[in-house]
């Protein structure tokens, strides 16, 4: 059974469904008579993900943004945080930015923060 999210609490101007894929919610709706509850049919958009780049202006001219920040009260000596929204682990970095990089050409890279 599928869930839904509504627009609001994502904070996005859609609303999120978890569940069947958008083929199978499709076909399902299509043999479906509408309820008294709908009224008339609306329309369904289905948005197909992409690859985009996360950075487009931003020291463009470097392989790879990577910045590094020195703080007194870290515990590890190296820390990477995640800047391309793409990690399994965000907030830490887990390098999933170099495939994102060679799929957009984009040149996302970890902000580096190191123990003084």
């Amino acid at each position: 059974m599928a869930t839904s999210v509504p627009a609001a609490s994502c904070g996005v101007g859609a609303r999120l469904a978890y569940g069947p894929s958008g083929a199978q919610w499709l076909n399902r709706r299509a043999l479906a008579p509408p309820s008294p509850q709908q009224g008339r049919r609306g329309r369904v958009s289905i948005v197909a993900p992409r690859a985009e780049t996360v950075n487009p202006s931003i020291r463009k001219e470097e392989a790879k943004v990577v910045d590094t920040v020195q703080v007194a009260e870290l515990t590890k000596p190296l820390t990477a945080y995640c800047r391309c929204w793409r990690s399994g682990t965000f907030p830490l970095c887990d390098g999933s930015h170099v495939k994102h990089n060679k799929a957009t050409g984009d040149n996302v890279g970890p902000l580096l923060l190191k123990n003084k």
